[in-house]
């Protein structure tokens, strides 16, 4: 007759506290959102709250973590992205928002050399 023995559960200070690594998984990229998101400036330096309404205003955000199917995009690069077409998620305290890579509209890296990144 086998005898099975029970671990006892980890404590829930020492799961909460540690840092878990995070995978992103197919083609979809974990991008910050800066904090400027909300509050702006124009360029004659008027503050334009985050309450101000406007239209299909794409926003900008840093690549934390990408997938392995993802082939335009690499961590630190800066992406364009349409902010009604995303997922937020809370990690560690911090807000992060995924995405998929179809849905990114331009990336801003300086590893490219020039020119539009379009071949044929």
């Amino acid at each position: 007759m086998a005898t099975v023995t029970k671990k006892a559960p980890p404590k829930a200070s020492a799961t909460a506290d540690a840092k878990l690594a995070i995978d992103v998984l197919a083609d979809r990229v974990l991008v910050q959102v800066g904090q400027a998101e909300g509050e702006r400036r124009s360029r004659a330096g008027i503050l334009i709250p985050a309450t101000a309404q406007v239209s299909r205003r794409l926003s900008w955000a840093r690549a934390v973590a990408v997938g392995p199917h993802v082939r335009s995009v690499k961590i630190g690069d800066t992406v364009l992205f349409n902010p009604e077409d995303r997922f937020e998620v809370e990690v560690q305290g911090e807000e992060y928002v995924i995405l998929r890579e179809r849905d990114i509209h331009a990336v801003a890296a300086t590893r490219f050399d020039g020119g539009t990144g379009l071949y044929l």
